[in-house]
């Protein structure tokens, strides 16, 4: 059996009843269920449409994110996140460019890296470098000025824990960050880069080994091992090429916002909805999140 999901933003509440049930009705699913009024609806299904992509291409257009899935293990006990445009809104190796005056460089480099143009590592060494010689305290001020946390991700955190869920944090990104954001999000645990500081300046490297894709996947398998639950037992969520191979594993995969290359490797894709959207996915109602 499968489950249908229908969401939207929750700030627009665009999605109607009659929309759901013209759906439901053309594919011969089941009775509706209302996850958020005008928000997220689900229904089941006995089996996949051949015009399942059609329908999402229509949806899409009208602001509405469309998921087919499994019924089965639906409800998951850990939730493995990408940082940078995943839990918070920014790039952070953009926004400290910025701060060093080579903003419109490192930005060029990080979105061909995340949109699988360039090699991951390579393009992180590249983007560091740039950097070498700012203050080491302006990361400090990026942190206050600069980095919003995504809508949705306090809720999505509360809830899963609420539930029993582990969260971690698993970014390609830096250390210095990934700590500040575990801990406003209530995250268990975090990996990351290290920024390589001397003489309270960067140096322009990044401690190694490199924290790129393999890193990721590998996350899920250790830290799945050591709570003793399987890979399908995990809900991952990321937007970049270097998220890929966790998406594919875990037993959700969630390109949240992705890069269009990344997007079109994944067969979830929310373009609208926030981080509550993965509780949706989940079969969550609005009445059961947790918001603290």
């Amino acid at each position: 059996m499968l489950t249908v999901s229908l969401l939207c933003a929750p700030d627009r509440a665009c999605l109607q009843g009659a929309l759901v049930d013209s759906l439901r009705n053309a594919w011969g699913g089941g009775d509706a269920i209302w996850l958020a009024p005008d928000i997220a609806a689900e229904f089941p299904l006995a089996q996949m449409p051949g015009n399942r992509w059609q329908v999402w291409d229509d949806l899409q257009g009208l602001g509405i994110d469309l998921v087919i899935q499994p019924s089965q293990g639906r409800r998951k006990h850990m939730l493995l996140a990408d940082m940078d445009s995943t839990m918070i809104q920014q790039e952070c190796i953009d926004e400290l460019a910025d701060m060093a005056g080579v903003g419109e460089r490192v930005k060029e480099i990080t979105a061909r890296a995340m949109n699988a143009e360039l090699d991951f590592e390579g393009a992180l060494h590249a983007r560091v470098a740039l950097l070498k010689g700012l203050k080491a305290g302006i990361i400090d001020q990026v942190l206050q000025e600069r980095i919003t946390l995504m809508p949705g991700g306090k809720t999505l955190l509360a809830t899963m824990k609420a539930n029993g869920g582990h969260a971690a944090l698993v970014s390609g990104g830096f250390t210095a960050f990934t700590d500040h954001v575990a801990r406003q999000l209530g995250f268990d645990e975090h990996r990351a880069n290290s920024l390589i500081i001397k003489d309270g300046a960067l140096t322009g490297a990044v401690g190694l080994p490199i924290l790129g894709a393999q890193a990721k996947i590998d996350a899920l398998a250790q830290i799945t091992a050591r709570l003793g639950i399987t890979e399908n037992q995990v809900i991952a969520v990321g937007d970049g090429a270097n998220d890929l191979g966790m998406l594919h594993r875990a037993g959700t995969g969630v390109a949240l916002h992705a890069k269009p290359a990344v997007a079109a490797q994944c067969d979830i894709r929310v373009n609208f909805g926030d981080l509550t959207a993965l509780l949706y996915l989940q079969g969550y109602r609005q009445d059961q999140f947790s918001l603290n």
